[in-house]
């Protein structure tokens, strides 16, 4: 209690409510003083339903909002609910009118107990309402004559016991005194047992004279110490016998017995005896009960002949444990004695114990702590003993304990985390075991829901999910799913999918269905922009707050054929590439290179060579896959001097696609007779005329540089010499194409002659030439450009090594 008053002053200290502080501390006092004490009242049997009893809510102090707020209800012991508790006045009354006789027929003082039960906290307060006896029941003879045969010769002072009244109130109610009519020879003697009972016997004052009256009737009244008294009657009819002197005598006045009440029917429990020394039907003994109650009578035979007591009903040990009993033997002659028979119950376990769900928590969520009350219970067992002691069990390994509260209740609780996605129902069975030789159990069921908690975040079936779409694709084509699960229920466990948003990349070409996962492809895709690409992808859950997690996904664009070869060399936009030729190149001679290349993948990709059309197909063929043209045999002089070929690109897809190389070969016994034979044919060329020009400004441009450097090699020798007329000779174009493979191998070196008037002159370059490169491409491996371009230009004329 100290330390409940401290929690209470600091709780008031903190809120910063002084009268929230008084109250609570009020509260507490009177709390613990209910806890600590037992509430005892009386009411008088007999009331009307819904009879004042008290008012608790007083009694304990408690305000009348504490008893809703607290759910307070009273609680009483057995299964018949016999009080009513009004939690908006505090009153407590009968439920029914309560007739004492009923409840407690066995009992001299009818005793009720109750328990109030607070919720919030949890607190439980014992109350005993004492039910008083009105005088309600009149004495009750069990026989309304009662008929006594006494010999004449009985002496004055001889006693005669009488048939008990029975009066079922008790106290000063029950019966208190018993009366005789007038009469001038009988008077009564009353007298107490142990048991407290009073018993009445007729007392002989005047000797009887058969002769003078052979009969008499008395009226025995019984009457109670109720307030009006009330009473009951019977006639006692006294029949004058003839003399017997010896009366029946028992051979024990009193007979104890113990007996199990599991007895069967018909087994002995006793047998009396009482002798009589008389001769003839004096001395003939009879036996019968008297002064014995009706239920006694009910469960117990006597048999009137031989004495013998037998078990007639079923003895139950919780209804009555003892039972006592007065036999009457009587002889032929009237004459009779009594004496008593006691019979104890012995207790057996013939009750199994009783569970009582008092508070009941139907669903608990899964993250509930340990120790977590669920139920509270309370266990009896009607029997004494080691029989009537219990104790409490719960069936299987389940992460539920059971405490001991107070009295005979029993807390069920938590005894560890609970996980709903592992078990998502406890159907907890509570085990009740007494103590007895032969052990009975009662068993009761509680069915626990867990409820679900979001504590598991999704779970993708996969780290990378890969999904593949051929390019041009179809707008919102549906390419995969992406699947996540989620292990708890309901809202927590429904799945929406996202795709993330990466900061510095453009929006995805994907889509992805929130609720199931589908991917979708937006627009069509070009593999030659976008071969793969990966997009994270979330999953959450629906709980508050939300978990999440994340997966990749990859998508592999797939190639098709949708672009056709692109030709490198010669030019696409160029008419015609002139190739230059000797006649006495042989079989094999590499006349130039087609180069093509496809913006596809794959067999898309790969290309192929072959010779479409050609002036003279004998003559040329083109590498499958190299694309180099090449001599077929060797050049001669009957083959035409101008060639035409066509040269067909093909890929390998499906359809394929191709791209034409139009090359024009000329074949020629010198570079001056091929510049010659250019110059004249130009007018009449094809009408390839980009190409044409380009070629003579580039002849135009290395004969100005040859000239320069052929002067200051041999400015004294021929200064008078010089002339005005230059021979030109053909050179690479400066607007060749870019690819690497021109129209004549790199390594060649040409003697170049020339004449001055009628005179045959020789000047003779014996180094190696280096032809120029096409402007923007890089010399070959082993190859270095020549910074004489234009000098070695003049030198061309000679063959190649």
């Amino acid at each position: 209690d100290g330390w409940l008053f401290w929690r209470v002053m600091a709780c008031g200290r903190r809120s910063g409510d002084r009268k929230r502080q008084v109250t609570l501390l009020i509260l507490c006092v009177c709390v613990c003083q209910s806890g600590a004490e037992t509430l005892r009242y009386s009411l008088p049997e007999e009331m009307e339903r819904d009879s004042f009893v008290a008012n608790i809510a007083k009694d304990l102090g408690v305000p009348l909002s504490q008893l809703a707020a607290r759910k307070a209800r009273v609680v009483s012991e057995g299964n018949e609910q016999l009080f009513r508790l009004n939690q908006n006045t505090g009153v407590l009354t009968a439920k029914e009118s309560l007739d004492r006789e009923e409840i407690c027929p066995q009992s001299n003082t009818c005793t009720l107990v109750f328990k109030i039960f607070f919720e919030n906290p949890l607190q439980l307060i014992r109350g005993e309402v004492e039910v008083r006896d009105v005088n309600d029941n009149s004495p009750v003879f069990a026989e309304k004559e009662m008929v006594l045969e006494i010999l004449e010769i009985a002496s004055p002072g001889s006693r005669f016991p009488l048939e008990s009244a029975q009066d079922k109130d008790v106290g000063i109610n029950g019966l208190q005194n018993y009366s005789l009519g007038p009469n001038p020879h009988f008077s009564l003697a009353i007298g107490t047992g142990k048991d407290g009972l009073k018993h009445v016997e007729l007392v002989l004052q005047r000797q009887l004279d058969r002769e003078e009256q052979g009969e008499l009737n008395l009226l025995l009244t019984a009457t109670d110490g109720g307030s009006p008294p009330r009473s009951g009657t019977a006639q006692v009819r006294i029949v004058v016998l003839d003399a017997n002197d010896n009366i029946p005598t028992f051979d024990r006045e009193t007979y104890e017995v113990r007996l199990a009440e599991n007895s069967p029917l018909e087994q002995l429990v006793v047998r009396v005896a009482a002798a009589d020394p008389d001769e003839g039907s004096n001395g003939e003994v009879r036996y019968a009960f008297t002064q014995t109650s009706e239920r006694s009578r009910q469960l117990f035979q006597l048999n009137p002949t031989t004495g013998e007591i037998r078990v007639a009903g079923k003895l139950d040990f919780e209804e009555a444990k003892s039972h006592k009993m007065v036999v009457k033997a009587t002889d032929g002659g009237g004459l009779s004695t009594h004496c008593k028979v006691h019979v104890e119950v012995l207790d057996v376990n013939d009750n199994a114990p009783e569970i009582a769900l008092t508070s009941l928590t139907a669903s608990i969520p899964e993250d509930a702590p340990p120790h977590t009350l669920v139920a509270l219970f309370s266990v009896r067992d009607r029997d004494s003993g080691d029989n009537g002691r219990t104790e409490c069990s719960i069936d299987g390994d389940l992460p539920f304990s059971l405490t001991p509260a107070f009295d005979n209740y029993y807390e069920l609780r938590t005894n560890s985390a609970l996980d709903r996605e592992r078990t998502a129902e406890y159907n907890i069975t509570i085990t009740a075991t007494d103590w007895g030789t032969k052990r009975l159990s009662s068993r009761e069921s509680i069915f626990m829901q867990i409820s679900d908690v979001n504590d598991n975040p999704p779970e993708f079936t996969q780290e990378v999910y890969t999904m593949s779409v051929s390019e041009n694709n179809s707008p919102m084509l549906r390419i995969g799913s992406m699947k996540a699960t989620d292990a708890d229920a309901g809202e927590n466990a429904r799945v929406n999918y996202v795709l993330l948003r990466q900061e510095g990349k453009e929006q995805p070409e994907v889509s992805i269905n929130a609720e199931n996962g589908d991917v979708y492809i937006l627009r069509p895709l070009d593999y030659e922009k976008v071969r793969a690409f990966e997009v994270p992808v979330r999953a959450a859950d629906g709980g508050s707050p939300p978990l999440s997690a994340q997966a990749v996904l990859r998508v592999l664009v797939r190639d098709e054929n949708d672009n056709a070869p692109v030709l490198l060399h010669p030019a696409p936009d160029s008419s015609a590439a002139a190739e230059l030729v000797p006649r006495w190149a042989p079989s094999g001679y590499l006349v130039a290179k087609v180069v093509a290349v496809d913006a596809d993948a794959g067999q898309n990709a790969w290309l192929s060579y072959e010779l479409a059309k050609a002036t003279e197909p004998a003559l040329f063929r083109v590498g499958l896959h190299s694309g180099e043209v090449r001599t077929a045999r060797a050049v001669t002089e009957r083959d035409a001097p101008r060639q035409r070929l066509i040269v067909l690109v093909r890929d390998r897809g499906q359809p394929p696609r191709s791209a034409t190389a139009t090359l024009a070969v000329a074949l020629v016994d010198g570079f001056s007779e091929a510049h010659l034979r250019v110059s004249e044919e130009a007018p009449a060329a094809e009408p390839d005329g980009p190409l044409t020009l380009y070629l003579i400004a580039s002849l135009c441009s290395v004969s100005v540089l040859f000239l320069a450097t052929a002067v200051a090699a041999v400015v004294v020798k021929v200064r008078r010499a010089r002339r005005s007329e230059m021979e030109t000779l053909p050179t690479f174009p400066t607007t060749a194409t870019e690819s690497t493979a021109g129209s004549l191998p790199r390594s060649y070196v040409y003697d170049v002659c020339f004449a001055a008037g009628t005179v045959n002159s020789e000047f003779r370059f014996l180094r190696p030439l280096f032809p120029c490169f096409p402007a923007g491409l890089p010399p070959g491996p082993g190859e270095q450009r020549s910074s004489v371009c234009s000098q070695d230009a003049a030198n061309l004329g000679g063959e190649g090594d």
